[in-house]
């Protein structure tokens, strides 16, 4: 970690919790992520090495600490004391970018994968009922192979699936990844998507009404942007014809 030089206890705090990768870092461990693959995920351009030296500097710094799994054959991350008063500066952060970052989203910010995972992690697993419940998604402007998943919760998880489990489907979606992602990031809400057809949904009216408790999207969704030039919020920037 790089030191700006400073005896400022502003500068000292900054160098941990600035250095790039790290808020992303404290941001999934405060969501509850905890597995080093779990991790990384959240963070897929972030090397598996870096990561680990990352968190080998955060449990060094006393941020973070590692702990033996239930089965005693691999570690888990979790924030400490000093680590959980980052979780506040997390939270700001997120307001900030709600209010003055969404702007429209570039084209590397499409992000399916980290989609899929934000969806696996948040997603409130006993919204359809106790028993087991699937939601088969369909992206609408994906590739073959990339363009159907599974979302199959029970036991109060979610799992995802790359392919069909057999199980009987409660909710079928089909939007286009961008759409979607607006949606979960609160650019769109779930009733304009449902309203105009831009998130289409197949299954009996009582699984349609407890999509929003399915999606569970968190508090974040509901901050309007305050930037002027916020019109048509989180649409897609394409590429100039050439």
């Amino acid at each position: 970690m790089k030191s700006y030089g400073q005896f400022c206890p502003v500068a000292k705090a900054a160098e941990l919790f600035c250095e790039r990768w790290t808020p992303l870092i404290v941001r999934d461990l405060a969501a509850g992520s905890s597995r080093f693959s779990d991790l990384h995920r959240g963070v897929p351009l972030m090397s598996p090495t870096l990561l680990s030296r990352r968190l080998k500097q955060l449990e060094a710094e006393g941020i973070v600490e590692r702990r033996r799994s239930r089965g005693g054959k691999t570690w888990t991350y979790h924030l400490t004391a000093s680590g959980e008063e980052f979780v506040p500066m997390i939270e700001a952060l997120g307001v900030w970018g709600q209010r003055w970052s969404r702007r429209q989203l570039a084209e590397n910010e499409i992000d399916l994968g980290l989609l899929l995972w934000t969806l696996e992690r948040s997603v409130k697993a006993d919204a359809f009922g106790t028993g087991r419940s699937v939601v088969r998604l369909k992206l609408i402007d994906q590739p073959a192979g990339k363009d159907l998943w599974w979302f199959v919760n029970a036991g109060g998880r979610c799992e995802l699936c790359l392919e069909d489990p057999g199980f009987e489907i409660t909710i079928y979606l089909a939007v286009s990844l961008p759409d979607i992602i607006r949606v979960v990031r609160g650019g769109l809400t779930l009733r304009a998507a449902l309203a105009t057809d831009r998130l289409e949904t197949i299954g009996p009216p009582r699984a349609t009404k407890q999509l929003a408790a399915w999606l569970n999207l968190g508090p974040l969704t509901r901050i309007k942007s305050q930037r002027k030039d916020a019109v048509g919020p989180n649409t897609v920037s394409m590429p100039a014809a050439k």
